[in-house]
């Protein structure tokens, strides 16, 4: 029997799904290339965030006990400032009676505001060699140090023993530190002390050479004339008494505010200062010492008594000597390969900063911090988006991290759930004996019922379909509902000649559309719907309607079985239907809050469809946006796992992220549209206060965020620890594979198709999370798609075929 809804013509106006699907068509490009960005940015952020902690390009060689011949010996018994002038070596001793105090490694937020306190709670001055990626990620604590009039100097943007690296890495480091400071304080610096440097009597025949390259770049390079070891945490007494210089000699003391507890070094500072201020010790910073040696006016440093002595330079020259550059000195600190000194143009010691004021007390801070320069240009401008960028990966990293453990207690506690509930459904829906007896849905029902086939070309599979229906055990009539085919779809279905099938043509309209129009044609209260592509066994409709014997259930949902799973796209989703969606859905059936009926199988009670207004096409995911309105409804949803149907599934990965996306994009639609389900009060609130979390959490936001997992132990991999990473990922695949075996178990399927599982987890699995991301950015941006047609091969068969 045929009956067909009469047709308009050949010409007519686009429908408001076509027109929403052009605009959806027009939209994804820029769809993808924002979800790509995104993943991009990411990257960015890890990556930097891993430079700036050592993780990326950290190379921890430090070089010790290397020769020396090449070194000049005067050099070697030279004082601990070098510079070069002309390309030629000098090096200076601190005045007598005076005190560089200069700290290394820092900044941090913890110790170096508390060492700031102790100089300016003592009226001096300090100088602050500076590794640049702590400066870029506490660039406060910087302007800090400089405003309060304290010098900083250069100490490798990533604390790397320099005469392990190349030129290229040497420049790199010189330039990224400075525009670290240029963006934290508006400053540069033309002082630089290497990464595990000492005394200057250490430089080796390796060193050399780097130091050469920085003086001739326009850097003073900062030794150390006494060594506090305050790292080894001696005791302030040790601290105090390393730190003092022997006969009243000048000294560049060493000390630090940064690389561990630096509590010790606090306390013994204050009473450092107050100790060599009472033995006449004045202190100031490197470019003030200099400029004391070069004769500058207004001597820097600040005495403790009256009568420290100026103190006169001890010069230990290669080739000329004479008045030293200073801190200033030479053709500007490089850096790029140009050696152009960053923020402007360079100044002498003594000749005040870009900031001169003729005010005496101005020009003395000036003096002390005039191995520093103001910032100027592109550089002050790279420097603070430096800053910006570090800032954001400060902020963001913390929140993946936060978010990564919530995926992690997410994905354990689903698996978790999973196990306990589905393993509660099985005992209970396969009960045969024990407390209450056999389980049992109640009287058997044995009445006819309509099955309702939407087809939209699908002369692929019709046959198959039909055929399988015709062996049925159940008395049923079929209802054909032909989408406006245009393969011949309709013909074929007449054509087989099966007893109480019924071919309904109607204009293209869509799936929600065809099934309403099978629901207001049948015949009987119980109507099973089904995809044109699938294949029921013969006792699948029995099973499906057996729950129906429950006046309170209107609606059950089928197991639904990949029938072409003998590819490696088939075996995938094989897996994933029997581990995720029915392992879910016994989860879901005993918390009472299914959220989707199967489209390949499922059963409705036909006055509760059109109580709740029939399949709507407000989404893509018709069958979800059902289920749930039938929850709201009062109508309990339940599953029933012995009812099976075979289903054939994509077998291209285009038409799988089709699909998948389509999916996806229409439980968001779904959920939205049922909103209010959260507020539902009573039994119709049920799916609105547990299933509406449970699917957002495990659906959506887990999925969203659950490449971080990947991502991290990729980046764990390759830039900390591979083997610790790995078995990380090993041990939770593990989880995932006893999980996978539970549900093959229950389903009484052959684990075989397991051994697919890591490959899933490498590739399936990753397209499954861009499929999900993709989605999520098309609801944000307000996108619509229109229900799409896979194409088919029809070679999913008889049940009695696939195994």
């Amino acid at each position: 029997m045929t009956s067909t809804t009469p047709s308009r013509g050949r010409r007519r106006a686009p429908t408001k799904m076509e027109r929403a699907a052009g605009k959806a068509a027009a939209l994804q490009k820029p769809r993808v290339i924002l979800a790509l960005l995104l993943l991009l940015g990411l990257t960015s952020v890890m990556l930097l965030d891993g430079y700036l902690r050592s993780e990326i390009g950290n190379d921890a060689r430090v070089r010790d006990g290397a020769a020396y011949d090449k070194v000049p010996q005067k050099i070697l018994d030279g004082g601990p400032l070098l510079t070069f002038t002309g390309g030629t070596a000098k090096t200076q001793s601190v005045p007598k009676k005076t005190i560089v105090l200069t700290f290394d490694d820092g900044p941090t937020p913890t110790w170096t505001p508390q060492i700031l306190k102790v100089l300016d709670d003592n009226d001096i001055e300090a100088t602050f060699f500076m590794v640049g990626s702590m400066v870029s990620r506490y660039p406060g604590v910087v302007k800090d140090l400089v405003d309060q009039g304290n010098e900083v100097g250069i100490h490798t943007f990533t604390h790397v023993d320099l005469s392990y690296q190349g030129a290229g890495r040497l420049q790199r480091e010189l330039k990224q530190t400075q525009l670290a400071l240029a963006g934290a304080a508006g400053i540069t610096t033309t002082l630089f002390r290497a990464p595990y440097s000492s005394e200057i009597n250490a430089v080796d025949n390796y060193s050399w050479p780097v130091y050469k390259e920085i003086g001739n770049l326009g850097y003073t390079s900062v030794f150390v004339d006494t060594d506090s070891d305050d790292w080894k945490k001696p005791g302030v007494s040790k601290i105090v008494q390393w730190a003092t210089p022997k006969n009243n000699e000048g000294a560049v003391v060493l000390m630090h505010d940064a690389g561990g507890d630096r509590s010790e070094t606090v306390k013994a500072l204050d009473t450092y200062i107050k100790k060599m201020k009472a033995k006449g010790y004045s202190f100031t910073t490197v470019s003030g010492a200099m400029a004391k040696l070069n004769g500058a006016p207004n001597g820097a440093g600040r005495t403790g008594t009256a009568g420290s002595g100026s103190g006169q330079a001890v010069e230990a020259g290669v080739g000329q000597t004479g008045a030293g550059a200073g801190a200033g000195a030479g053709a500007g600190a490089g850096s790029g390969a140009s050696g152009e000194q960053p923020g402007g143009t360079q100044s002498a010691p003594g000749s005040g900063s870009a900031d001169n004021s003729s005010d005496s007390s101005s020009n003395k801070v000036n003096i002390e911090q005039s191995g520093q320069q103001k910032a100027t240009g592109s550089t002050l401008y790279e420097g603070k988006a430096l800053i910006y960028a570090v800032a954001v990966a400060e902020w963001v990293l913390p929140l993946l991290s936060w978010l990564l453990l919530v995926v992690g207690v997410s994905v354990m506690g689903r698996f978790g759930m999973m196990l306990l509930l589905a393993r509660r459904h099985y005992r209970q829906r396969n009960r045969k004996r024990g407390k209450g007896g056999k389980f049992s849905w109640g009287p058997t029902v044995t009445g006819p019922v309509t099955v309702i086939v939407p087809a939209y070309n699908e002369k692929e599979c019709i046959a198959n379909t039909l055929h399988s229906l015709a062996q049925s055990t159940h008395p049923i009539e079929i209802i054909v509902v032909d989408d406006g085919s245009t393969d011949g779809t309709k013909e074929i279905a007449e054509s087989l000649g099966l007893p109480n099938v019924r071919v309904i043509r109607q204009e293209n309209a869509g799936k929600p559309a065809a099934l309403n129009n099978g629901v207001r044609n049948a015949s009987y209260d119980i109507v099973v719907m089904m995809d044109g592509d699938t294949v029921f066994e013969p006792d699948a409709v029995h099973q499906l309607v057996q729950p129906f014997a429950d006046p309170g259930i209107g609606a059950v949902a089928g197991n639904a079985k990949v029938g072409n799973r003998n590819t490696v796209i088939g075996a995938w989703q094989h897996i994933e239907y029997v581990m995720g969606f029915n392992l879910d859905r016994r989860m879901y059936d005993l918390l009472r809050c299914m959220p989707t009926i199967p489209g390949a199988i499922g059963a409705f009670r036909r006055d509760a469809v059109l109580e709740v207004g029939g399949m709507s096409e407000d989404t893509l995911a018709e069958d979800t946006d059902i289920t749930i309105a039938m929850h709201r409804a009062g109508w309990r949803v339940v599953y029933q796992e012995h009812a099976r149907a075979w289903t054939e599934a994509p077998s291209s990965l285009k038409q799988l992220w089709s699909q998948r996306y389509r999916w996806s994009y229409g439980t968001m639609q779904a959920l939205w549209k049922h909103r209010k389900s959260l507020t539902d009060k009573g039994p119709s609130g049920r799916f609105g206060r547990i299933g509406m979390p449970l699917v957002v959490i495990f659906q959506i936001i887990t999925p969203v965020l659950a490449p971080l997992i990947d991502v991290f132990t990729v980046y764990s991999m390759i830039f900390v620890d591979f083997w610790a990473s790995l078995l990380a990922w090993l041990a939770v695949l593990v989880v995932q594979l006893v999980c996978a075996a539970y549900a093959f178990r229950l389903d009484r399927e052959k684990y075989r198709y397991l051994a697919m599982l890591p490959l899933q987890q490498l590739a399936y699995r990753q397209m499954m999370y861009l499929v999900l991301i993709h989605s999520s950015v098309t609801a944000l941006t307000g996108g619509r798609l229109r229900w799409q047609k896979l194409k088919r091969t029809g070679e999913v068969g008889t049940p009695a075929g696939v195994s």
